[in-house]
């Protein structure tokens, strides 16, 4: 459930303006139209802090916290750190999962890597969220230059630790893209099926990093207990990558054609990321 909480106390601008409001009110009632006048001007400049309230607001949905600026900033630095990270994190699980002494034990393993894998991938998603999307982009890092929703996949599946060739991968169809990772078997397709029934089949699905193909677009899908977030490099408005909540991806409610997969929910893909196996794109 969405809760929205609005940090005051500790805001300046939001202070002012409920200051100058103030003051306003006091000159309608003692001073009269004209210096009534004046001082509506003097709010004016209020206005110019309305876009700073934003970075004050905290939204939390489904216990992920979100910013609501419209405004969104890369963050390369960030990136880099959680890159690092997840290799650490894959590098002991990796070692515990060779010296793992029966089946149970490399279950438990791969089940600890299925968590890292759920929790830094959206991290890492969100790093490039305000990069510029453009159907020819091929950044290879947040924020430097631009990236098509094809590279923006492929950039952050290998950054991640999936041994992978990102330019052929992202070139591929978006089904070829999901098969590259899962067997046939694995996927879903709906064809003409509406968006509200489609939302509330995918609400109810198993948690998870999904990957999701639409009729000229792939996406992330990050699925939490009775909610998701589409992350994408979007070629609609605004033109950049994106995390939209159900009721505003646009791109994803649109689509005639949705075929999905669940990466992280699927054991033997997590198993092959853990060991560094290589994947071969499919379709290539």
């Amino acid at each position: 459930m969405r809760q929205v909480k609005l940090h005051l106390a500790n805001c300046w601008p939001a202070a002012l303006v409920i200051r100058l409001r103030r003051i306003y009110w006091y000159a309608m009632r003692r001073l009269g139209f004209y210096s009534m006048a004046m001082v509506a001007l003097m709010l004016g400049g209020g206005l110019l802090f309305r876009v700073q309230l934003a970075n004050w607001v905290e939204t939390k949905v489904a216990g992920v916290t979100l910013s609501t600026r419209k405004t969104l900033y890369p963050d390369p630095q960030k990136y880099v750190v959680l890159v690092a990270e997840l290799e650490r994190w894959r590098t002991d699980l990796a070692k515990r999962h060779a010296a793992a002494k029966n089946q149970e034990e490399r279950k438990t393993v791969e089940q600890d890597a299925r968590v890292i894998l759920e929790t830094v991938l959206p991290a890492m998603m969100r790093c490039w969220l305000g990069t510029p999307w453009d159907y020819n982009g091929t950044a290879a890092k947040p924020g430097d230059g631009s990236v098509a929703c094809g590279y923006f996949v492929a950039t952050v599946l290998k950054d991640a630790g999936f041994q992978l060739n990102r330019y052929r991968l992202a070139q591929q169809p978006s089904e070829n893209i999901l098969r590259t990772f899962l067997p046939k078997s694995a996927c879903s397709l709906t064809i003409g099926q509406k968006y509200k029934n489609f939302a509330a089949n995918l609400e109810k699905s198993p948690p998870g990093i999904y990957l999701i193909g639409l009729d000229t677009h792939v996406a992330f899908l990050v699925v939490e207990s009775g909610s998701f977030r589409m992350i994408h490099a979007s070629g609609s408005r605004p033109w950049c990558v994106v995390d939209e909540p159900r009721d505003h991806a646009p791109v994803l409610e649109k689509s005639n054609w949705r075929m999905i997969g669940n990466l992280t929910g699927d054991a033997r893909l997590v198993r092959r990321w853990l060991l560094r196996d290589k994947f071969d794109v499919h379709g290539t």
